[in-house]
């Protein structure tokens, strides 16, 4: 009878799995959204570049501040009653900001949608943990960030063919939408462990017994660890690089310096999704089984990336089209997919019972890199003039994206001083 309950537990996992899939799946196009519009919003919305910044950065700081908060929501409400009530909230964004009169009820749009959405991944970090082994729950991870690219792919040429058809503003609305039918979703089908159903936990037993960490001892210990602040710094400007040109400024980049439709830009941006797809296992896989380290493959991606940002920021307006295709194929590697292996270093940084306060800590980083340099290069661009039709120059994106190249610089020196987490005989 057990065996049968168990196989049942299983089986259902694989609903909630794919449920809280396409939530993440969300998630990251409404992140990443802005790029292949922005030119549009701008117009519209009348805004500077300046302001533009801080539009798609007000996802960001509610996103960074809610971190904590979520896994306090999480033990409190239940992992899903609060992504249910948050994407509630996010859908109400959304749809204020497709309707938003000016900017500024454009920001509060973006806002409630930051704040909505942030409410998903350490929620569904809980929830994984209790339906998948422990042995299982890092490829859990790793296919949840691969399928996070997905979104990144529908943010980009996906968004262009909607706008194309009914505007922006309508397509946010439209996502808004899709985003109630996921708060929907959630509440129906989700449940926060096993024994809700009255069935027993595929991950049951495999740690034993293990002492409590409070919440105040938990980020005590996270705030005392010399090894937390390197990863912290690398995790604030690697995600600098990415959310600022793959989450705002690279769309407008290619439309405005290169002259490419919004169509091609699409297109190109859409190699950031791939990246990331490819990437999330592949980076796994290197660092399990090829090099067997996690501090190795975080030196070589860093290293990279800051290959990818140098012909940004030193031949801005001379970069042939494969090139734009390798860099945001490249970025979505090792830029996006990387933090695969970031989050499973700071999981084995502090004990499991733990593992809840120290992942909403170090997400606070990554997410407050976006808030801070998408509106710094958007204050850049503007500080440099406008051309033609009010487009920025290229001046003004070498500039911007030698800050890009300055923020690469400071993650490859943060990676060589991160702890090696991975133990030579796993």
């Amino acid at each position: 009878m057990n065996e049968i309950l168990m196989r049942k537990a299983r089986q259902y996992r694989w609903y909630i799995f794919w449920v809280l899939a396409l939530g993440y799946v969300l998630v990251y196009f409404h992140r990443l959204c802005p790029a292949v519009v922005a030119v549009e919003m701008m117009a519209d919305l009348n805004a500077t570049g300046a302001l533009t910044g801080f539009l798609a950065a007000a996802y960001f700081y509610p996103y960074a501040a809610m971190q904590l908060p979520a896994g306090l929501l999480a033990d409190s409400w239940g992992p899903r009653n609060t992504i249910a009530i948050f994407f509630i909230i996010a859908f109400i964004g959304s749809v204020l900001l497709g309707m938003a009169p000016g900017v500024t009820t454009a920001i509060v749009g973006r806002t409630m949608v930051g704040l909505g959405v942030a409410m998903l991944f350490v929620p569904t970090m809980k929830i994984l943990a209790e339906w998948f082994h422990v042995r299982e729950f890092a490829m859990m991870t790793g296919y949840l960030m691969a399928l996070g690219g997905l979104g990144t792919l529908t943010a980009a040429t996906p968004l262009v063919w909607i706008s194309n058809w009914i505007g922006w503003r309508q397509s946010f609305v439209l996502v808004g939408l899709m985003t109630l039918l996921l708060a929907v979703l959630v509440y129906i089908v989700v449940r926060d462990r096993p024994e809700r159903l009255g069935w027993p936990s595929p991950a049951a037993g495999t740690t034993g017994p293990i002492e409590t960490i409070s919440l105040p001892a938990g980020v005590q210990k996270v705030l005392k660890s010399p090894y937390f602040w390197p990863l912290a710094v690398w995790f604030f400007f690697e995600a600098a690089v990415f959310f600022s040109f793959g989450g705002l400024w690279g769309g407008p980049y290619l439309m405005q310096v290169y002259g490419y439709s919004k169509a091609r830009s699409g297109h190109i941006l859409s190699m950031l999704a791939l990246g990331m797809i490819i990437g999330s296992p592949l980076l796994s896989f290197v660092s399990n089984t090829v090099l067997k380290s996690r501090k190795r493959v975080m030196i070589i991606s860093s290293a990279t990336t800051i290959g990818l940002t140098f012909p940004l920021a030193f031949f801005t307006n001379s970069i042939p089209l494969v090139g734009h295709y390798g860099i945001c194929f490249g970025m979505g590697i090792f830029c996006s997919a990387i933090v695969v292996i970031g989050f499973t270093t700071n999981k084995e940084l502090f004990p499991v019972q733990m593992a809840g306060t120290a992942t909403g800590m170090i997400n606070l980083f990554p997410f407050s890199g976006g808030a801070v340099f998408q509106p710094v290069l958007g204050y850049v661009l503007e500080k440099n003039g406008r051309g033609l039709e009010g487009a920025f120059t290229p001046q003004g994106y070498q500039q911007a994206f030698c800050v890009l190249f300055a923020c690469s610089v400071i993650a490859f020196a943060a990676s060589c001083f991160l702890k090696e987490t991975l133990s030579r005989e796993t």
